[in-house]
């Protein structure tokens, strides 16, 4: 399958004044599984260049808030994001999000590919665990996590892991994602009291 970088997700989201064509991915997520709600205050992990903090602005409204988290910059701007370019391991994440519970936890990260499918897998997986260890540190009762992850080994560890912290577990694959991509995404709803 040939790889296509300007695919007509990418000139949907230029024309539509997304930084990113991923947007389509979580709009996707939302419409299914209606996920986010007016005012709703979201972290959004891997979140460069920005398209997801951008549809959380335009669906969630005027009270809206965004922690946004990359190692790379943002290419969007919004007075409702706070952007902190760390690595999400970073002790420094817990402080910053200790200031307050969240309704809800994206997280868009992907590791640095080497080639090695069994070392990205695992890669991948530690980046969905991390997101999963702060989705039940700081989301408020009833919240939701999202989470890329490179389907591999742990996903059903993985899996059963989100089950205990959210009444509703889902696998999803976006009709955005790339022809030959592994990727899928985890989704908790309604995190346990």
């Amino acid at each position: 399958m040939r790889y296509e970088p300007k695919d007509i997700y990418f000139r949907r989201a230029k024309a539509e004044g997304y930084v990113a064509r991923s947007v389509y991915k979580l709009k996707e997520i939302d419409a299914r599984y209606r996920l986010l709600k007016p005012g709703d205050c979201v972290i959004d992990l891997g979140a460069a260049p920005g398209s997801w903090s951008q549809y959380v602005v335009e669906k969630c409204g005027k009270g809206a808030e965004v922690c946004a988290i990359d190692l790379q910059p943002l290419g969007w701007y919004s007075p409702q994001v706070h952007f902190y370019q760390l690595d999400v391991f970073s002790s420094e994440v817990e402080a910053i999000l200790s200031q307050k519970r969240w309704r809800g936890v994206l997280s868009d990260m992907a590791p640095l590919t080497t080639g090695s499918r069994p070392t990205d897998q695992a890669r991948s997986a530690a980046l969905v665990e991390r997101s999963l260890v702060l989705a039940e540190s700081f989301l408020l009762p009833g919240g939701f996590w999202v989470a890329k992850l490179l389907e591999g080994p742990e996903l059903p560890r993985l899996l059963n892991k989100a089950k205990k912290v959210f009444r509703e577990t889902f696998i999803f694959r976006p009709q955005s994602t790339r022809k030959g991509s592994t990727e899928c995404f985890l989704i908790g709803k309604d995190r346990y009291s």
